[in-house]
């Protein structure tokens, strides 16, 4: 229905209150045309320290099962309808581990993984599955980085990029096409190249809440 917002509140690791939300968005408009999960979170860690096994857990719940559950939910009415697109946002940082980040970049690994086994999944049905993996983008989240960020854009910047990327139903996309090819270069990295690299690298802090 054109001009119609509708507001449903709630937690994406919650996956009750998202299939209520989705059954109720459907039996109203019947099923979307384009579902985007971009709730996300990320803090330092340290991979041997036990304390962050904590925070590791709460990123993991928050960015791969909440983006997850988030598609989930409405996923079959569009696989009814035959149509639509399923879109998750994951991010470079999923394509290598980053010092002082593992948790961050195995949610994003993970998400990556886990939208090009749906998009197989859905093969056939009408269905797209779009994978965004953004650089860095001026949000709050980006700006409790003590570092300098390469290719930062603003979300104003990025948002039509996400746009035409989902217009055109790419299955992956990587976003400034600078960042495209650092992460080009980052995957063709050899282990120990990328090991000396990466551990002189700034880190995330560890004291940002989540």
């Amino acid at each position: 229905m054109p001009g119609t917002t509708v507001h449903y509140p709630l937690d994406v690791t919650d996956e009750r209150a998202l299939a209520h939300a989705a059954r109720d968005f459907v039996a109203r408009f019947g099923a979307p045309d384009i579902v985007i999960a971009n709730a996300g979170i990320g803090v330092g860690t340290l991979s041997d320290e036990l304390a962050d096994i904590e925070k590791l857990s709460r990123v993991l719940d928050v960015n791969v099962a909440g983006l997850a559950a988030t598609l989930a939910a409405f996923a079959p009415g569009m696989r009814r309808a035959g149509r639509g697109t399923l879109v998750g946002i994951a991010s470079v940082a999923g394509f290598r581990g980053l010092a002082g980040n593992g948790a961050y970049c195995a949610s994003k690994s993970a998400a990556i993984t886990w939208l090009e086994s749906l998009r197989v999944e859905l093969r056939g049905t009408g269905v797209s599955v779009v994978c965004i993996c953004p650089g860095y983008i001026d949000t709050p989240m980006t700006r409790a980085n003590r570092y300098r960020m390469p290719f930062l854009m603003t979300a104003e910047k990025a948002a039509p990029r996400f746009a035409r990327a989902i217009a055109a139903r790419r299955r992956r996309v990587v976003i400034p096409w600078q960042m495209a090819l650092v992460s080009v270069l980052l995957r063709a990295m050899p282990g120990w190249l990328y090991d000396r690299l990466a551990s002189r690298a700034p880190r995330k802090p560890r004291d940002v809440p989540i």
